[in-house]
């Protein structure tokens, strides 16, 4: 479980206003949607300081720990003739993240953009309902993950258990699929936790492309994903994650002109009569996705 190896660490510093710009009214906010710290989630900073400066430095107004923030990282800055809010990256070591985008100077924010600086993942929260917004985003983070924005474990165990609910009412087959990234550590030993990150989100990418409505795709942990195949036979979800393998492992990886080799391993089971619930059919899964490790890694094995 790489996920939660660097601590991130926020803080707000009470400091007097910068020259030329100070505390405004604005309700426009900040809400940490994906960090190494799992206690920061959900935290809100209100733009109340213009500009609001992000980094490792004790006076930034948010204060982030990690050797992938720079001491004077970024900033949020509010200029009344755009009558807007942007991100603007003040010569940062790894570069900000505007909706995966590295920026290269500056950013005019939308509601809704995700801002990345180092681990941590802010939304940015404008309008005259933010209130609303910001409950609205408190729920989704119970079922959505901040990082590759594709269901938790936590939905995808209860989605789980009522699939097995309806495939036992109506006769009806029940596939799940359990997949993790091969060698990841070596990847952020390598490439760096960032690279890892930009791994774990175009992976998701990839395989939700080929997802369909009525299939659960969701991040089980770290490097570790799972998709529930309601109506599906072995053999169809055998042929749907060879699909899926093949698709990784043909997909180029390309962070900061760096190419990244990635291969999955594919786990697969089948409801059984004699499975008592969600785990069941998981722990099944995983023995799979063991053997498929076990014998060699970037196949299938059921």
């Amino acid at each position: 479980m790489s996920d939660f190896d660097e601590k991130t660490r926020v803080t707000q510093v009470v400091q007097p206003a910068p020259p030329g710009g100070g505390k405004t009214q604005s309700t426009d906010c900040l809400v940490v949607i994906y960090t190494k710290e799992p206690t920061l989630l959900g935290k809100r900073f209100v733009l109340e300081h213009n500009p609001t400066r992000v980094g490792r430095g004790a006076d930034n107004q948010i204060v982030l720990d990690g050797d992938s923030v720079s001491r004077r990282h970024a900033h949020f800055e509010n200029r009344p003739n755009q009558q807007a809010w942007l991100i603007v990256d003040d010569g940062s070591t790894n570069g900000t993240y505007c909706n995966d985008e590295q920026i290269s100077r500056e950013v005019v924010l939308k509601n809704g953009d995700r801002v990345k600086i180092g681990p941590t993942i802010f939304k940015f929260l404008s309008g005259a309902d933010v209130e609303a917004q910001y409950h609205e985003e408190i729920y989704r983070m119970t079922i959505i993950d901040g990082l590759t924005q594709i269901y938790n474990k936590r939905y995808l165990l209860e989605a789980l258990e009522r699939e097995i609910i309806r495939g036992r009412r109506h006769t009806r087959e029940l596939a799940a699929l359990l997949f993790d990234i091969d060698h990841f550590k070596r990847i952020n030993d390598v490439h760096g936790h960032l690279a890892g990150d930009f791994v774990l989100k175009e992976v998701a990418r990839v395989v939700q492309s080929r997802i369909r409505r009525d299939e659960v795709f969701a991040r089980y942990g770290g490097e570790e994903f799972a998709i529930i195949l309601p109506e599906t036979t072995q053999e169809g979800a055998v042929a749907l994650a060879e699909t899926l393998r093949q698709k990784v492992a043909e997909h180029l990886f390309v962070f900061q002109a760096d190419s990244i080799r990635v291969t999955i391993s594919i786990g697969v089971a089948t409801l059984l009569e004699s499975d008592r619930g969600a785990s069941d059919l998981i722990k099944r899964s995983d023995e799979k996705l063991y053997e498929a490790k076990h014998n060699g890694r970037n196949r299938v094995c059921s």
